[in-house]
């Protein structure tokens, strides 16, 4: 007779009490351990579906043959029609349909066996005969055990069992097992394939993904005009049950629970009366967003409302517009918002106070109360706290305890606002409500994806930890182009404890096996990373000709050939994928890849047609008809998604503008940007720019003098190479030749012929340099008798090599050091660096952790990071500290962190001292707060600069220290050289 291994201990407990107590110990252990595993494995671990028989596996699918499925019709009709997605995943799979059997005696030698707890008799009897242990999903929310039960009926030798602590649990649990199977959750909305398999096993074990952390977990389709609107209309006739089958079960299949329905011009009661039965029948709960109270939509004002929406002038129409979305709602599973704010999601009037707000929610309880005849506390309400309604609470608003409070970021995906350690705990907890879309200032965001998962992990983190756990939801825009951001933002919910930083990379490269199989994961994966990185630098609707620098740091070229890179290798992994995959492929990498290199692309030509005007140049033309065609094509990349990918299953889903703003508002159509067209006159004229100036010779007209031009500063530690343009201002080519006035400067291309214009690069040979500091001319002479002067600057300095040993060294004004690479990082045994991975523009945040750290006073013994650095002067410097545009959530007078060098005592600085709106608007638009702070050395040499930790929740990606004049840029100048010297050789 076998018996399990908690049978055992308690048989060994009653032989020998202290070798039960040890066993049961060491049981609960790996019990526990396994749980952990499980629920790693729900995410992006390690399958427990194999392909090939094992001892103890279950055949799934074998030889041509498939198991049959029992049911029993006793159990939630959401399960029931579940079912039949269950059967099409194992047949998209296999190639063969098991047969589902509902309410009959198992008759097969191995069956699989679906149901929830307490509705279906079979597995009810499995646990009655504890043959099936659900002690530990029993009671428990949405929570699944799939498991093998050797000889669980007569005549039958195996049972796979996928039950269910409640209706979710079981759905959850059928969904995991086609994902583990091959099904990916984005199969109908992106287009993955399934993963074809001939022979399907399950390993022995017993598998969950445990209790989620989060209750209510959920989408916003909001801003989905006109993409989604005109999509949907197209494709079902509008936001009916027919198209909310297909975001009911998406939602199912990634393991949320909690949809806040489309909202622009929708009704999701009045559409089809059919989508809150159907969101019920599957467990999925239904609320309405942030400005629509009591369950009714704001299109539904416009219909059924009565005068104002005002309730100091309108109350009693008010409370009868709300008393029906109540009984609408007729027992279905809901949260309820509450409050309410101005008509079309604007703040409420000037004369809205805390008293009338407060009453407003007292009236709409007694609404709820009187027409459920439920008990109040009983029944899911929230309070949003979006945008000005935030500032009722703190200036005092309380709404009762049973009422969750959903806390929100800006709209840029920063949190406004969380709850204290030491606040007393709320019965209806916080909630967070997030962004990855937005209209509104300081301009709409809603085109393609620029959300970095890192990001969203380090501010949901925040909010975990300080205990908003009760409501996550996301604005999704129209879905589509969010699918990455979408799995992530649901994955973590479920458990955050389970996603530490370090893993971030992994759970990216897992994402994409499984879409598209291991072998390019890696590859794919790193464009994800990349790509999210580049647009959240700049989000595409705020680009513009002036956004990079065009002539420092080669800054808006590297941007351009970074985004031209991901372009060719997604381009390669697509020749080299299965054909079935290549529409997915295209969905979920290749449009915005193709999309945002062609978009930025388009404005660096822009920008250079306008630069190149100003200069004369023979080419401004050519790049004025090149942004036109890269104008073109951004429309032929939209018509391709629309009009061809996928047969045209997706028409309409890249309609949204997004070139050609002028506020904050998307414009009408695409606008192309405008360009410049000079007439150049026939004969040959030269012209000279320089990298880092924005000067050029001979000048603008009427400039009296010659203008003399200057190189960046070059040193023999970064051994620089800088270039020189000649370029031609006619339409006859031209003969040049550059001349050094010394041997040790380089030139790669002394003489040639210019048409248009040619890059020339400037090195320096620094065996031939004699040491100090020189001003090296370099002559030009082009047609006729024009020539020009361009001075190279070169500082030859010799450092002893111990002094300057793992230093960022000085150069050109600055040391740019990013935060990942310090020198030393000085934790304690309560507080460690953390370092975010891929966070920020640049390369990675490093933040303090746990995040609910109390604040430090830095102190020898407190954490800071240190950077050593090189000066070759001492003096007055400036330190710009880049951190993300993390918000004062606690409302303190802002957060803080240190700055000090070497033993001088930390300078204490806020970051958001005297930070007005315009501030705000800028930190979004860039995606970095860049705070300065004043700072002396007194020697040259070597130095350490520290950054201490002193307020939570501060997120570090880089410093500059200026030490002169630092050429301007969007990202900030790049980083210094960093001098490893070999300690047994001396050797740089």
């Amino acid at each position: 007779m076998k018996r399990s291994l908690a049978q055992v201990c308690t048989a060994l407990s009653q032989q020998d009490p202290q070798a039960g107590l040890i066993i049961a110990i060491v049981f609960s252990i790996c019990f526990a351990g396994f749980t952990r595993l499980a629920a790693a494995d729900a995410d992006f671990s390690v399958s427990y579906i194999v392909e090939k028989a094992a001892p103890g596996c279950f055949p799934v699918a074998e030889k041509g043959k498939v198991v049959p499925v029992f049911a029993s019709s006793g159990d939630f009709p959401g399960v029931l029609r579940i079912l039949d997605h269950f059967q099409d995943d194992i047949q998209l799979v296999t190639g063969l349909r098991p047969e589902l059997r509902i309410d009959n005696t198992p008759d097969a030698s191995q069956i699989l066996l679906i149901g929830t707890l307490g509705k279906n008799p079979l597995i009810d009897h499995l646990v009655a005969n504890k043959k099936l242990d659900a002690s530990n999903i029993h009671g428990k929310r949405e929570t699944f055990l799939i498991e093998i039960i050797e000889n669980p009926f007569a005549g039958v030798e195996q049972a796979l069992v996928i039950t269910g602590s409640d209706k979710r649990g079981t759905i959850y649990g059928m969904f995991d097992f086609s994902e583990k199977i091959g099904i990916s959750p984005w199969h109908w909305w992106a287009d993955v394939p399934a993963k074809r398999k001939s022979d399907l096993w399950v390993k022995p074990g017993s598998y969950s993904s445990g209790e989620p952390k989060v209750t209510y977990r959920g989408i916003f389709i909001n801003d989905e005009a006109p993409a989604l609107s005109g999509w949907a209309n197209e494709k079902f006739g509008g936001f009916n049950a027919r198209f909310y089958a297909h975001v009911f079960e998406l939602i199912l299949r990634l393991k949320g629970n909690f949809l806040w329905p489309a909202m622009w011009g929708r009704a999701f009661y009045v559409d089809d009366p059919e989508n809150p039965r159907l969101a019920d029948e599957l467990g999925v709960v239904i609320g309405t967003s942030h400005h629509e109270p009591m369950m009714r939509a704001h299109a539904e004002w416009a219909m059924f409302g009565d005068g104002s929406w005002n309730y100091q002038t309108n109350e009693t129409r008010l409370q009868q517009f709300w008393t029906e979305g109540i009984k609408r709602m007729d027992g279905y599973e809901s949260i309820v918002t509450l409050a309410m704010r101005g008509d079309g999601d604007k703040p409420m009037s000037e004369e809205a106070d805390i008293a009338l707000l407060q009453k407003i929610v007292r009236d709409q309880r007694k609404i709820l109360e009187e027409v459920t005849g439920e008990d109040i506390t009983t029944i899911p309400q929230v309070w949003a706290l979006y945008k000005e309604v935030q500032d009722y609470y703190d200036r005092g608003m309380r709404v009762p305890d049973d009422i969750t409070l959903l806390l929100c970021d800006d709209n840029w995906g920063n949190i406004r606002k969380l709850p204290k350690p030491d606040d007393k705990p709320r019965e209806g907890g916080y909630g967070i409500y997030y962004h990855y879309d937005y209209v509104g200032g300081p301009r709409n965001y809603k085109w393609l994806n620029t959300n970095q998962i890192s990001r969203v992990w380090e501010q949901m983190h925040l909010a975990y930890a300080y205990g908003a756990d009760r409501i996550w939801i996301v604005n999704v825009g129209d879905i589509k182009p969010m699918e990455f951001p979408i799995s992530f933002f649901l994955s973590y919910a479920w458990d955050p404890d389970n996603v530490p930083a370090a893993s971030l990379p992994e759970y990216t490269r897992t994402w994409a096996e499984e879409q598209f199989g291991a072998q390019y994961a890696g590859r794919i994966a790193d464009i994800l990373t990349a790509y999210t990185r580049y647009n959240s630098r700049r989000k595409p609707e705020l680009l513009s000709p002036d956004t990079y620098s065009l002539v420092n740091y080669r800054e808006a070229e590297k941007v351009v050939s970074e985004y031209n890179q991901l372009v060719q290798e997604a381009a390669e992994i697509n020749q080299l994928l299965p054909p079935g995959s290549r529409d997915a492929f295209y969905e979920l990498l290749m449009h915005p890849v193709q999309a945002c290199s062609n978009l930025n692309e388009l404005y660096v030509t822009v920008g250079k047609n306008h630069l190149y005007a100003g200069q004369g140049r023979i080419l401004t033309n050519t790049l004025a008809e090149k942004a036109r065609e890269l104008f073109k094509k951004d429309a032929a990349i939209s018509h391709y998604y629309n009009e061809e990918l996928a047969g045209g299953k997706w028409h309409h889903m890249m309609d949204q503008t997004h070139i050609g703003y002028t506020s904050w508002q998307q414009p009408d159509e695409n606008i192309m940007p405008e360009v410049k067209i000079i007439d150049n006159p026939i004969q040959a004229k030269m012209g000279v720019a320089v990298e880092g100036s924005s000067a050029w010779w001979p000048g603008p007209a009427g400039t009296d003098t010659a203008v003399t031009l200057f190189l960046p500063e070059f040193d023999p530690y970064n051994r620089q190479t800088f270039y020189i343009e000649i370029f031609n201002r006619g339409k006859i080519p031209f003969k040049y030749a550059v001349e050094a006035a010394k041997p040790c400067v380089q030139i790669d291309s002394a003489t040639g012929m210019i048409n248009t214009q040619k890059r020339i690069q400037i090195s320096v040979d620094w065996k031939r340099t004699l040491p100090g500091k020189h001003r090296i001319p370099l002559t030009i002479k082009g047609p006729g008798r024009q020539s020009a002067v361009v001075i190279a600057v070169i500082e030859n300095r010799s450092v002893n090599a111990e002094d300057i040993r793992d230093c960022f060294v000085e150069s050109n004004g600055y040391i740019a050091v990013e935060a990942a690479h310090y020198t030393q990082a000085l934790n304690t045994r309560a507080l460690r660096w953390l370092e975010i991975p891929g966070l920020g523009r640049t390369l990675s945040g490093m933040i303090l952790s746990p995040v609910t750290f109390p604040v430090q006073t830095p102190g020898d013994d407190t954490p800071h990071l240190e950077y050593r650095m090189y000066f070759f002067q001492g003096g007055n410097i400036k330190v710009q500290t880049y951190l993300s545009p993390t918000l004062n959530f606690h409302n303190s007078a802002g957060l803080c962190y240190g700055i000090s060098f070497d033993d001088q005592p930390p300078l204490i600085v806020n970051m958001h001292k005297d930070f007005t709106f315009s501030d705000w608007e800028e930190s979004v638009r860039r995606n970095i707060n860049v705070v300065s702070s004043e700072h002396m050395i007194a020697e040259s040499g070597p130095h350490v600069l520290k950054f201490w930790a002193v307020d939570p929740g501060i997120v570090l990606q880089r410093i500059v220290v200026e030490t002169g004049d630092v050429r301007p840029s969007y990202l900030g100048p790049p980083e210094s050289f960093f001098v490893k010297v070999d300690s047994r050789t001396g050797t740089k």
